[in-house]
């Protein structure tokens, strides 16, 4: 993760990525079901961070009383209430999260997905854990740096794998080329933390944390706050 982090050019990216936007399959949504399984029961107050086009949102406002979606891009935060008009317990807001001014102790689970690689980790995973109630859930999904064999096997592994799945969620085997480039040009300016860094930033950060990686290319966080 680089020092300067644009988050104006990041914001103009997922603008345009939002026009492009679908429900289809894809990585990061192939692991709501597990991340689901994560949620605590009866949770009160829910936070997710980088909401895009609301589909997890709507997911946690199934399960939760209340739901804040925070999302830095006016264009996802606009469709994700078009696509939620159903869920009054959503409340979207279009927001820098580096600059959002989180509450202390007010949630029983904030959720991320494919967000914190934009951003300061070991800053977020700070506020994120003094914002949680105590025995409150604290949950991540994002994408990681390769490093050694056993990571460029994997990644291989995983490739045949996605063209497998992607054919038979979607009916066909890739993208669009519009939404590909788009894609493209964003990734250009991505950078991820190993899964050493991470563990190392965990351990200090959220101790016993649970730090797993899966195969599409994505690890998870899950932490529970105790006393």
């Amino acid at each position: 993760m680089t020092d300067y982090i644009d988050m104006q050019t990041i914001q103009a990216d997922f603008d345009r990525l939002a026009l492009l936007s679908d429900e289809d399959w894809n990585h990061n949504n192939h692991y709501h079901n597990f991340l689901l399984q994560h949620i605590p029961p009866h949770s009160g107050n829910v936070l997710e961070i980088g909401c895009g086009t609301g589909a997890f949102a709507r997911l946690l406002a199934e399960r939760a009383d209340h739901v804040v979606a925070l999302d830095l891009s006016p264009q996802m935060i606009r469709i994700a209430r078009e696509c939620s008009q159903h869920y009054p317990n959503i409340d979207y807001k279009i927001a820098d999260v580096q600059s959002w001014e989180f509450p202390t102790e007010q949630f029983d689970c904030i959720v991320s997905i494919a967000t914190l690689h934009h951003l300061p980790m070991e800053t977020l995973l700070l506020k994120m854990r003094d914002a949680l109630k105590v025995s409150g859930t604290l949950i991540v999904l994002d994408l990681f740096q390769s490093e050694g064999l056993f990571d460029l096997v994997s990644s291989m592994v995983a490739v045949p794998v996605n063209i497998i799945l992607q054919y038979t969620k979607t009916g066909h085997l890739r993208q669009p080329r519009n939404v590909r480039e788009a894609w493209t040009e964003h990734g250009k300016r991505d950078s991820y933390l190993t899964m050493t860094q991470l563990r190392r930033i965990c351990s200090d950060v959220l101790p016993n944390a649970k730090v797993r990686k899966h195969l599409l290319w994505r690890y998870s966080i899950i932490w529970k706050k105790s006393l």
